[in-house]
């Protein structure tokens, strides 16, 4: 699979980030805690070398807490400082100026030395469409500062937000890159809503959410769907098959019949993706450190 979802104002924004890394004194990555390989831009770190790196691992609610646990270890292990944060119910954002100084106390403590200790610190947010950088600026901010809405490519124009006197953040727009060869890496973006839904056959992705979630996480499908037990999964049977007849068997217990008896599949599909997306279905992560140790 190759997805191609590269609008032309991610082109204007990467020269805006690569313009703009003068003005600040760290960047701020923002991910999704569910996929913190999918969702990491490949281009940020050519992007913004040599600049403090804070990781923020969002939608930690939403996430294995296990594996986020796991995620923070990694990524502090590589010299960044990790905040875990559910920024739209608010947790872990009152931690974030402090995380920010503690990052730069070495270049504060330079500034207090040359009486320079009231300057602003400037903060670069970065992340990928939805990820939820704008909900966390607003958190941050104590008010609404940037726009939100839960589709990617809300942000579409660079803004600079006081946060307090000594703290300023350039939110900026979501950037992906311009193609996905690594067909989870698409997958994973479908499924979280980072890319829009008519990219790819909703019915499709559901098949593949499916299987995936049967293989890795089978008691959140029997207890979410209320089902007995799952299919099993047939030797040499395919993602797509194999989900096919778990969205099946969660359609028919929904109760989601066409004429003939036959299971909407489609509307079962976009009902799983709705509950996967708001976390009614359980805590997921997708990714895990060993197994994209070259992508991050």
């Amino acid at each position: 699979m190759n997805i191609q979802w590269y609008p032309g104002h991610m082109t204007k924004t990467r020269r805006m980030i690569a313009e703009q890394l003068r003005n600040v004194d760290a960047v701020c990555e923002i991910l999704d805690a569910r996929i913190p390989v999918s969702s990491r831009n490949p281009d940020v770190d050519q992007l913004t070398a040599g600049k403090p790196r804070l990781v923020v691992l969002n939608r930690v609610d939403q996430a294995d807490p296990e594996a986020t646990k796991r995620w923070a270890a990694h990524f502090r292990s590589k010299g960044y400082a990790v905040l875990e944060s559910n920024a739209k119910g608010g947790a872990g954002t009152a931690k974030f100026a402090a995380a920010v100084r503690e990052l730069l106390a070495d270049k504060l403590r330079a500034y207090a030395e040359k009486g320079q200790a009231g300057r602003v610190v400037r903060v670069m947010i970065l992340g990928i469409p939805n990820v939820g950088k704008s909900t966390l600026i607003n958190k941050v901010a104590g008010r609404k500062t940037a726009r939100t809405e839960d589709r990617p490519g809300v942000t579409r124009s660079k803004q600079w937000v006081p946060i307090d006197k000594g703290l300023e953040l350039l939110d900026t727009p979501g950037i992906l890159w311009p193609k996905f060869e690594d067909q989870s890496v698409g997958l994973n973006l479908a499924y979280t809503g980072a890319v829009k839904d008519d990219i790819l056959d909703v019915e499709t992705l559901g098949c593949h959410l499916m299987a995936y979630l049967g293989e890795r996480y089978p008691d959140a499908l029997t207890a979410g769907y209320k089902l007995p037990s799952l299919p099993q999964r047939e030797d040499g049977e395919n993602d797509i098959a194999y989900g096919y007849r778990l969205l099946e068997a969660a359609g028919r217990k929904r109760g989601f019949l066409i004429s003939g008896g036959e299971v909407d599949t489609e509307r079962m599909a976009k009902i799983l993706l709705d509950e996967f997306r708001g976390g009614k279905l359980g805590r997921f992560t997708l990714e895990l450190p060993e197994q994209g140790e070259e992508a991050v």
